[in-house]
């Protein structure tokens, strides 16, 4: 039996942010740090996606991409074929560039900035599952799962363009907020190359909860 996508994600970025946790210089290596990209380390982009803060922040994301992972990495099968799987690395390693060249944008004369973990990329996985299965019921921070997607997405994008705005609590909420916003693109556009029509499917999804909690007959 071969191993998951995203199993092999997880391992692979596990073993390198508990690595870092006992090597600074691991870290300093791997992590985002905008004047580095400006000189054209722009691996950066990606490998600051293997690296975290704390054992808490790995666990969060890594639980997140397990939980949505494997659902969307099997719809990605069942759209692209065998290809599937690739089509979701992809995704998922785009996602690391995409969710932060805003942030590239804003600070790359910042010699003080530093931006790790894989938020940006999770949050892509997760939005591609929402909009294939905006049914699934999400919790947000402290709340349990009992958000349907379609409202949590929304809710969740506000949140983060409201912390980003606000700032000082050292997380990067704009990779947070590009990531999600690029995995709703990824599988709409390429969805729709491989004629899988995704605006419809998110549409037909959102009626089944609506008749399924009987909002609507």
């Amino acid at each position: 039996m071969s191993i998951s996508m995203t199993i092999s994600i997880i391992l692979i970025t596990v073993l390198v942010s508990i690595g870092g946790f006992s090597s600074p210089k691991t870290v300093d290596d791997l992590i985002y740090h905008p004047p580095s990209v400006q000189r054209g380390q722009w691996y950066r982009f990606f490998t600051c996606g293997l690296i975290h803060g704390d054992v808490f922040h790995l666990a969060f994301n890594m639980i997140s991409l397990y939980l949505f992972g494997r659902f969307v990495e099997q719809k990605f099968l069942e759209i692209f074929g065998g290809a599937g799987k690739w089509y979701y690395l992809g995704m998922y390693i785009l996602a690391l560039f995409v969710s932060l060249l805003p942030t590239h944008l804003r600070n790359r004369h910042n010699q003080h900035y530093r931006s790790l973990g894989a938020s940006g990329a999770v949050s892509a996985v997760v939005f591609a599952g929402l909009m294939v299965a905006p049914y699934i019921k999400v919790g947000l921070f402290i709340i349990p799962p009992i958000i349907p997607g379609f409202i949590y997405g929304p809710l969740y994008l506000i949140l983060s363009s409201y912390l980003d705005r606000r700032g000082g609590d050292n997380i990067n909420h704009s990779a947070h907020f590009w990531g999600a916003l690029f995995g709703v693109g990824f599988i709409i556009i390429v969805g729709a190359i491989a004629g899988y029509p995704a605006v419809q499917e998110f549409i037909n999804g959102v009626q089944y909860y609506l008749r399924a909690e009987g909002w609507t007959r």
